[in-house]
């Protein structure tokens, strides 16, 4: 089963220094329909105007992965963990026993756009971590890399949870098909761009949760950059 989860249904705040949608219950958002997707707990599309950011703050027993579309994320966290983040690094942070970080614009001039994601860890009260590795187009032209895992597995961020992390970049004839495992269920974000899944047409900010699938099928892309979560 294929259920479509298109871009305008999210969840939206606009705090002016902040564009955010929310594909998950978030904030002041709340949709009991949506509150997680397996481990999947948030998935949060930010632009920031530049010079602005969010202020040093707390968080316990979550993985969180930063992935920057445009611009220069600025990160800094109480485990010594801080770099400028910008298109193709993708940066976890385990928050375990409890981490307190901040983000922000890196620029003065230009926004940044990001994706902000959350899982939920499959064990609690681990030491905080950092961690943040470099991806790329090559490795993601008309292919799913592996960017997240939990054993980091093919230069993948390792995170604490049951799921893993996949980008791809698909445009024109590219034609990505992948298996999906007996049980595991898959999360389909896109990012960017148009594309196709599995016959389905999906647009920039489109969303979708594959359950009971045995396989998924990105094609007729155009220009798109797709995130995709296989999850258990």
């Amino acid at each position: 089963m294929i259920e479509l989860r298109r871009a305008h249904e999210r969840g939206h705040a606009d705090h002016g220094w902040l564009n955010s949608w929310h594909s998950f219950s978030f904030a002041d958002y709340y949709d009991p329909e949506h509150t997680q997707f397996r481990s999947l707990r948030v998935i949060n599309d930010d632009t920031v105007q530049p010079g602005r950011g969010f202020g040093t703050h707390g968080h316990r027993d979550m993985e969180i992965v930063s992935y920057v579309l445009e611009g220069a994320l600025a990160h800094k966290d109480s485990t010594g963990g801080g770099s400028v983040i910008r298109p193709g690094s993708v940066q976890r942070m385990s928050a375990g026993t409890g981490v307190r970080h901040s983000e922000f614009n890196g620029s003065q001039s230009e926004r940044v756009h990001f994706l902000q994601i959350w899982f939920l860890p499959n064990k609690t009260g681990i030491p905080p971590g950092y961690e943040e590795k470099y991806f790329d187009e090559a490795e993601k032209r008309g292919k799913l890399r592996l960017v997240a895992s939990p054993d980091g597995v093919d230069g993948s961020v390792k995170i604490q949870t049951d799921a893993r992390m996949f980008a791809a970049l698909v445009d024109g004839d590219e034609r990505i098909e992948q298996s999906i495992g007996s049980g595991n269920d898959v999360y389909i974000h896109v990012a960017r761009g148009r594309v196709s899944l599995n016959g389905h047409a999906l647009e920039p900010g489109d969303g979708a949760m594959l359950t009971n699938e045995d396989r998924l099928v990105l094609d007729q892309g155009q220009k798109a950059e797709v995130l995709v979560f296989e999850l258990w």
